[in-house]
């Protein structure tokens, strides 16, 4: 679901109507193109590391710079801060050509090395990881690449190098999908766009007249879960992220939003308002039987599964203003479990269930901030007005949100710990409603 903007919250479809209406009004053009990364705070504890350019055998250049793409995956991570290619010392292309001392007097704690070597129609690369400050190799590996997936190669190899150092899986091999709007007003048009997670390789699988909303991945990262408006009112679809087969599930009359998918792919949580007020419903996707969960007076919406999938978050205004609360995923009594500031709504759990990440609001706009589970405490993560739809990645690290650059919108990212962030502007328009897609296994 969208911010709830509108004073009084009279109903969640005026909210929708504001939102859509908004996003109407700032889209202006956006193609089917990568999206670039806008670093706008580093870390100061990010650890220093040297990427250096891989040495390449054959004839020519190679089509995709791996190495720089290994050393801006580690940047964007918030968690390494890369030498410059200005700043690196020598060129080796094997651990037998490092010099270990000489990578300490530049204050370099690992170190990646590698070549590039051309075999027929595919690439042989080899890589490894040095730790300087323990004068030793900590990873090596050969593998094989073709040449249109020499970009995933890197971000395997930038996984792999991530793992090693914080004992974390790297998130660099799995993607996002996020909404484009161009035009305005009648001329508006509407994509559904996934991407790899560093925003290249766009491939618009959905394209409407009509809103799109609330994208939603599938467990297993095969499938996307999303609103659209294409029959005149809002229901929910089920599509194949690869082959276009979709399916519509829901469009009873009134509100249909905001799917989420339970942990082990059986179920889809959901907002609907066919009985009224917008309450919580779980469909068991096999039979295609509805539970409703909630039965309340207020407005009931924007559902997320804990990762165990024993329950379910969900927003809701039935303390008189949008806050979190708890259930059960087979129902039952729930508990409210924010209390900080009179705004909080569309929470995500963290991949290991201890916190929550949401929207808040307080004197200088919406952020996305963080809920430890066990102590209640709230740290604000961004320092941008107009925050919403935040996703996690799935290994916790980093959030992924939309937000405002001027009169556009663009998708934003902070680390789980606020130290860093990043902006993903298309160059071409508007982009909003980020969803961050599992482990690709």
């Amino acid at each position: 679901m969208k911010r709830w903007l509108f004073q009084g919250w009279k109903t969640l479809a005026a909210g929708w109507l504001v939102s859509l209406i908004a996003w109407i009004c700032i889209a202006t053009t956006a193609q089917a193109q990568d999206l670039t990364i806008e670093i706008t705070r580093g870390s100061d504890q990010a650890i220093p590391i040297a990427v250096v350019p891989f040495e390449f055998s054959g004839q020519g250049g190679l089509p995709q710079d791996v190495a720089q793409i290994v050393s801006d995956d580690l940047e964007h991570s918030g968690q390494f801060s890369p030498l410059s290619r200005s700043a690196l010392i020598s060129l080796p292309s094997s651990s037998q050509d490092v010099f270990y001392d000489d990578w300490k007097r530049v204050d370099a704690r690992y170190l990646v090395v590698g070549k590039v070597e051309p075999q027929g129609d595919q690439y042989r690369i080899q890589y490894e990881l040095m730790d300087i400050a323990g004068s030793k190799r900590m990873l090596g590996e050969t593998l094989t690449s073709s040449d249109g997936n020499l970009r995933a190669s890197a971000h395997y190899i930038s996984d792999q190098i991530f793992e090693a150092i914080t004992g974390i899986r790297g998130a660099f091999s799995t993607r996002i999908a996020y909404v484009a709007a161009s035009g305005t007003g009648d001329n508006a048009r509407y994509a559904l766009y996934v991407a790899d997670a560093d925003g290249h390789n766009g491939q618009q699988i959905l394209s409407s007249d009509d809103p799109i909303l609330s994208p939603a991945w599938s467990p297993d990262g095969q499938k996307l879960a999303y609103v659209s408006f294409e029959s005149g009112n809002s229901a929910i679809y089920v599509q194949n992220a690869a082959t276009g087969e979709r399916l519509r599930l829901t469009s009873f009359p009134g509100i249909n939003g905001a799917p989420a998918w339970s942990p082990d792919g059986r179920k889809l949580a959901m907002s609907l308002s066919k009985d009224g007020q917008p309450e919580i419903y779980v469909m068991d996707l096999a039979s295609r039987q509805l539970t409703r969960l909630t039965n309340n007076r207020a407005i009931e919406t924007e559902p997320a599964w804990s990762p165990d999938g024993q329950s379910l978050i969900f927003t809701s205004d039935r303390s008189g203003a949008p806050q979190i609360y708890r259930m059960s995923a087979g129902g039952g009594q729930a508990e409210r479990i924010t209390f900080t500031g009179s705004y909080n709504s569309n929470g995500r759990f963290s991949p290991d269930g201890k916190a929550v990440f949401m929207v808040t609001r307080d004197d200088s706009g919406y952020h996305v901030a963080k809920q430890d589970l066990d102590t209640g405490r709230v740290t604000v993560l961004t320092d941008t007005q107009w925050d919403e739809s935040p996703s996690v990645a799935p290994n916790g690290t980093m959030v992924i949100f939309a937000t405002q650059q001027g009169s556009q919108g663009v998708l934003g990212a902070v680390s789980s710990d606020g130290r860093a962030s990043f902006r993903l502007p298309s160059p071409q328009g508007d982009v909003r409603e980020p969803a961050w897609s599992p482990f690709l296994d």
